[in-house]
């Protein structure tokens, strides 16, 4: 009896509770809890993850942001966007004057020619449009070694291996592997030799354009999973501010919250609050801690991507060169992505790379397939259809040239060569110090002291022919050492010391790594400055 009493109490309950939401009063008074609830929820775990301390420090950037936001709508006034436009117009001008060459010699092809054209034409023509545009003349063409990274040259010989293979595949197309059998094969040959390298032998994984797309497809892979296995309908990925900007690319494509955790400035390394690794990043060339991040994945039960696309066949080949290394690849339990460039230091031609997971399950979440299209069933494994089987084949020919002896060699002289300028700086450069412990390839270096600007350094360089990176967040500089830089280790030394010695109490100049890298930090409208500037130097590459 009481049993029944107690659920007519329940109706009755629920019935009022019903009749009350029926009214305007009532609605608005649920919809006013339920938002409540919802965002007292995100604080909750925003705090939870972040600690008060940080949670505050967030909150105040969060303010900060909207006073830029209002001075840059005074921005708008006409007397100051007046002269913003002039400055923004004078700076968009030298960015086309640098990247496109005007003049009445110039030759522009703007429309198909009426007539095709012959070989011997063709051949001639780009041989012109080289010299028009300074592509093989000066210091600072790429083949003097005073490039950072940008190209990974593996050599004439290997050049022409990669071209025969080119020429024998250049029609062939991996979505079709009924025709392209034998690119087919080379792709999961490409696969499998990573693996082995990553010391997975039974993971799987897939081909990319490059190092981006294998980031984004991680991220695609791991929000699918995260959907499916854990109803995570709102993901979030929590990455150090040294991460490529390929996973902020995904979290923008891919509706995924980025949570960026900053870096210790001396260390270089990221409090272990974060699951996305690198080994190693590009800014500095240090390594994150894999094994203390993989025991955090393992005990919230998350995916840990290591992002291996600049460290490629470098790190893999560190210890038995006889560099120090701490363990980073699938060996490490919790480890369950990890992106290989083969175009860098594996010296395949441009445009491809590998993701690789800890197994083929994984894999599933990375493919997109539609089996209800008019053309029937479609799939494919990443963001392409279509896609060259001419690069699969350079690069499955470049590896089988290389060899573990090819890059082994390849390994001890790019690191010997970093090393020798990490300890140039250190030894000989007082007013510059390094940034870090870095493991591999990439060493950057900041000022020491208020009278030596780095990026005046940086711009000194470039007069010396070197083609440097500026780096923010600190200001500094950096190089990434390639097999062509090996050979001009000294030189390098020894301009940067008298490019330092030029910076000295010198009036910071108008060079592009002071002029973009400097307006970033020079005022709270600094950023969206420079993110216009980036934005003209986009079209400007698109300049016939």
């Amino acid at each position: 009896m009481s049993l029944l009493a107690g659920a007519r109490q329940h109706r009755a309950l629920v019935v009022e509770t019903l009749r009350s939401l029926a009214t305007f009063d009532g609605l608005k008074g649920f919809v006013f809890y339920y938002v409540v609830i919802s965002y007292a929820r995100k604080l909750f775990r925003h705090v939870r993850a972040r600690g008060l301390v940080t949670s505050v420090t967030q909150w105040w950037r969060a303010v900060s942001r909207n006073l830029k936001s209002a001075l840059l709508l005074t921005m708008r006034l006409p007397s100051i966007r007046s002269k913003v436009d002039a400055e923004m117009a004078k700076a968009t001008k030298d960015i086309e004057d640098k990247l496109v060459r005007r003049g009445p010699t110039v030759i522009r092809h703007l429309s198909l020619p009426e007539e095709g054209q012959s070989p011997e034409w063709i051949l001639e023509e780009m041989e012109r449009m080289d010299v028009e545009t300074g592509g093989t003349s000066g210091n600072t063409h790429w083949q003097t070694g005073k490039l950072s990274g940008a190209v990974y040259h593996g050599g004439k010989d290997l050049e022409e291996v990669i071209v025969a293979a080119y020429k024998k595949y250049v029609v062939s197309n991996p979505l079709h592997p009924d025709a392209f059998p034998t690119v087919r094969k080379m792709e999961a040959e490409i696969v499998s030799m990573c693996l082995r390298m990553f010391n997975n032998p039974t993971g799987a994984g897939t081909t990319t354009s490059g190092g981006t797309e294998s980031i984004v497809m991680s991220c695609k892979t791991h929000r699918d999973w995260a959907r499916d296995v854990k109803g995570i309908t709102e993901p979030e990925m929590v990455i150090p501010s040294s991460a490529h900007p390929a996973f902020d690319k995904g979290g923008a494509y891919l509706g995924i919250k980025i949570h960026h955790v900053p870096v210790d400035p001396v260390t270089r390394k990221v409090d272990l609050k974060k699951i996305v690794g690198s080994c190693v990043n590009f800014p500095d060339g240090n390594m994150d801690d894999i094994t203390g991040l993989a025991a955090l994945a393992r005990r919230y039960k998350v995916g840990l991507h290591v992002d291996c696309c600049l460290g490629s066949f470098i790190v893999p080949f560190l210890e038995k060169a006889g560099f120090p290394i701490t363990p980073f690849d699938f060996r490490v339990d919790g480890v369950t992505a990890i992106s290989c460039d083969t175009h860098k230091y594996g010296f395949a031609p441009k445009g491809n790379s590998v993701i690789m997971y800890r197994d083929a399950e994984l894999r599933k979440y990375q493919y997109f397939v539609y089996p209800d299209w008019a053309g029937g069933a479609y799939g494919s494994p990443s963001l392409a259809g279509s896609r060259p089987g001419a690069l699969i084949a350079g690069t499955w020919a470049t590896m089988q040239y290389m060899g573990q002896d090819g890059y082994l060699k390849s390994c001890r002289s790019i690191v010997t060569c970093a090393k020798t300028i990490e300890a140039g700086i250190r030894e000989e450069i007082p007013e510059l110090y390094v940034l870090g412990e870095p493991v591999a390839s990439c060493v950057a270096f900041a000022s020491n002291t208020p009278s030596v600007n780095v990026l005046e350094v940086g711009d000194i360089m470039s007069t010396k022919g070197w083609h440097l990176n500026g780096l923010s967040n600190p200001a500094a500089v950096h190089i990434a050492c390639t097999r062509l830089t090996t050979k001009m280790t000294d030189q390098f030394i020894q301009d940067l010391k008298e490019s330092v010695a030029e910076a000295k109490d010198k009036p910071a100049g108008k060079g592009t790594m002071v002029s973009i890298y400097g307006l970033n930090v020079s005022s709270p409208v600094g950023p969206a400055l420079v993110s216009r500037l980036a934005m003209a130097f986009l079209d400007a590459m698109y300049i016939a």
